[in-house]
């Protein structure tokens, strides 16, 4: 059984700093692109960064130059560093897996970061 936890998140003022962690488990890791969602309160939820398995990373522009998304294979693990966060990143944060050789999702439960003074 496929399992993505999620921690890390919190209670943050701006200009601070999270990092955020999602485990995997049940699942080839290294198999998988691993990517960061969020949704803002009531928002859509919208992609944040990815990185493939093969290593490469993508960004939405509103996480470029502040946020870095990073991969341990030996961990089975995928961080998400942010940076000068700002009240808009407040959001809960999902993390999902797509399977590279096929069609399979997975999304973790969600850890909900707060930027508030």
């Amino acid at each position: 059984q496929v399992q993505l936890v999620e921690s890390g998140g919190g209670l943050v003022q701006p200009g601070g700093s999270l990092r955020l962690s999602c485990a995997a488990s049940g699942m080839a890791f290294s198999d998988y692109d691993m990517g960061w969602y969020r949704q803002p309160p009531g928002k859509q939820r919208e992609a944040v960064a990815t990185v493939r398995a093969a290593g490469s990373t993508n960004y939405a522009d509103s996480a470029e130059g502040r946020f870095t998304i990073s991969r341990d294979n030996a961990r089975n693990t995928v961080y998400l560093q942010m940076n000068s966060l700002k009240p808009e990143d407040t959001a809960v944060y999902y993390c999902n897996a797509r399977w590279v050789r096929g069609i399979r999702i997975y999304w973790g439960q969600g850890t909900q970061v707060t930027v508030s003074s």
